[in-house]
């Protein structure tokens, strides 16, 4: 999906307003609609009952959205409350339109239109189960001042006992640069309308941002197409990954829909092929083999009752040997994808095992972990490859494969998922917040679903597992990976909704993937 500049963006609404003939409020009204749905469907995730929400108003269009956010929101059943940073006399246009509307529901405005309001109701705070931030929208720069300022602190104060939600941005943050110029909303989720903006994703806007939601406006296609390139990125968001998964016939069977190979496994970490053969079988693939030392078969067999599990020869110390490929290379023909590296270790034997596949493997490969880490400066070695390659290194294992520091990675990551790419000819899925997906020649795309309760050991392997059983059903590389990294991000998100992000573990992550999917597809 493109990435819009503010200025770009107001140019776009003017355009419509003008050339298309719908009104300003009813934008704004489109706009509320689509914040109320994004709070109401967290509410539902969350399991929220008699759900409450306390949405903060500017004086210009970004409170203009939380009125009207306000009043779907009231109808939704929530129970609803607006403070406004300002007084109800400096609000004017389609935002006034919008209070008018909000007011002749019911629903009271209360006006805190100095800093010392916010003083009091700091000092006893109002808790909502949402926070709903309309205060400052992309047409703002500079620190936030006065009461704005105030506001955004009460929201940042009592923001650990409530969901926040940003309309458009997080107020305070640039929307071109993602700088906070002053104080800015930390927010869990941004709503951002229309189109998202390029500041949304800067590295520096990462700890305000949250996770990204695009709310439809109804922006014209034709007039979205004809927008040029302002950025080299494109963020990854599941209305252009739906086609990417054709309608499965009534006639269909699991042949149809791929056999991948999953090659990993030690003496000690079982849990890693285990995870990866899990999430595999949760990707829409029709049959998961898996290749594991014969030590642990008997264990990956019993996590993951769906998959074939073949043990394979394994050295003394467990791991799987480098013969084990040649019971396997002559069955390629009946596989459509392979990952190799979860759980695999760094024993010389998986080096030996890693330069085999890379050679002799026909069919689209993954390579995670360790099977990166054996090519610890040698990024050749993939570029070498025989077939189509996936690499899913996090910072640390793309800084060994690049003879770099993780701290050189993390300082410019576009930059060095761009290095991998060109160095080993394969797609880069760099790991992280704000995950890249790198091709050659291709446009960086980033994703913004998931949250920090995924630092957490074995949620790669089943982002590894995950792609493989996409990459199996016939999706060309670059996209199989886009729509990996959303649906894994997507299911970590609604795991951390339904419980917490601290208590979240991998096998969590497995058991959303079928409900994640239901955002790319309804069956």
């Amino acid at each position: 999906m493109k990435l819009i500049s503010s200025a770009r963006m107001r140019d776009l609404e003017r355009r419509v307003i003008a050339e298309r003939g719908i009104a300003g409020a009813e934008l704004m009204d489109r706009a509320g609609r689509g914040v109320a749905e994004v709070v109401r469907h967290l509410a539902d995730a969350a399991g929220t009952m008699n759900p409450s929400a306390l949405l903060f108003a500017g004086r210009g269009n970004n409170g203009g959205d939380a009125f009207a956010a306000a009043r779907h929101l009231h109808d939704m059943g929530f129970d609803v409350v607006v403070w406004l940073a300002g007084a109800e006399s400096q609000v004017h246009g389609d935002a006034l339109k919008q209070l008018s509307l909000m007011k002749s529901e019911g629903i009271e405005l209360e006006e805190y239109p100095t800093r010392e309001d916010w003083d009091d109701n700091l000092a006893l705070p109002y808790i909502a189960d949402f926070l709903v931030d309309g205060l400052l929208g992309t047409g703002s720069s500079g620190p936030a001042r006065g009461p704005i300022a105030r506001a955004i602190q009460y929201i940042n104060a009592v923001g650990n006992d409530a969901f926040v939600v940003s309309i458009d941005q997080p107020s305070g943050i640039n929307a071109d640069t993602g700088v906070a110029e002053g104080d800015a909303v930390n927010a869990d989720v941004t709503a951002t309308l229309g189109l998202p903006k390029i500041g949304l994703v800067s590295p520096a806007a990462l700890e305000f941002v949250g996770g990204i939601e695009v709310i439809d406006i109804g922006l014209p296609s034709d007039l979205v197409e004809a927008l040029p390139s302002e950025t080299d990125l494109e963020l990854i968001y599941s209305t252009e990954l739906k086609k990417l998964l054709p309608r499965r016939l009534r006639s269909s069977h699991k042949g149809d829909f791929g056999h991948v190979l999953l090659i990993g496994g030690a003496r000690g970490y079982t849990g890693a092929i285990a995870l990866a053969a899990r999430a595999a079988l949760r990707s829409g693939a029709g049959l998961v083999t898996v290749a594991t030392p014969e030590s642990i078969a008997p264990a990956v067999a019993g996590a993951a009752l769906e998959a074939m599990v073949w043990g394979a020869p394994e050295t003394a110390e467990g791991t799987l040997s480098a013969t084990a490929w040649a019971q396997w290379a002559s069955r390629l023909s009946e596989f459509d994808a392979v990952l190799a590296g979860p759980g695999m270790t760094r024993h010389p034997e998986t080096e030996a095992l890693v330069r085999r596949l890379l050679a002799e493997c026909g069919i689209p490969l993954v390579l995670d972990a360790d099977a990166l880490n054996v090519l610890e400066g040698r990024p050749e070695a993939v570029a070498e490859a025989h077939a189509s390659v996936v690499i899913t290194p996090h910072p640390g294992e793309l800084a060994r494969l690049l003879g770099t520091t993780a701290a050189a990675v993390q300082a410019d990551r576009k930059a060095a998922a761009r290095r991998a790419a060109e160095a080993t000819r394969a797609t880069v899925v760099l790991k992280g917040a704000g995950t890249l997906v790198v091709a050659p020649d291709r446009p960086v795309r980033i994703n913004m679903t998931g949250n920090p309760g995924m630092a957490t050991g074995g949620a790669g392997d089943v982002l590894a597992g995950l792609l493989t059983g996409i990459l199996g059903q016939g999706i060309t590389p670059f996209d199989a990976a886009s729509a990996a990294v959303f649906i894994h991000g997507r299911a970590g998100d609604m795991a951390a909704w339904r419980g917490s992000q601290t208590g979240l573990i991998a096998g969590d992550i497995v058991g959303e993937i079928p409900f994640a999917f239901r955002e790319l597809t309804w069956r």
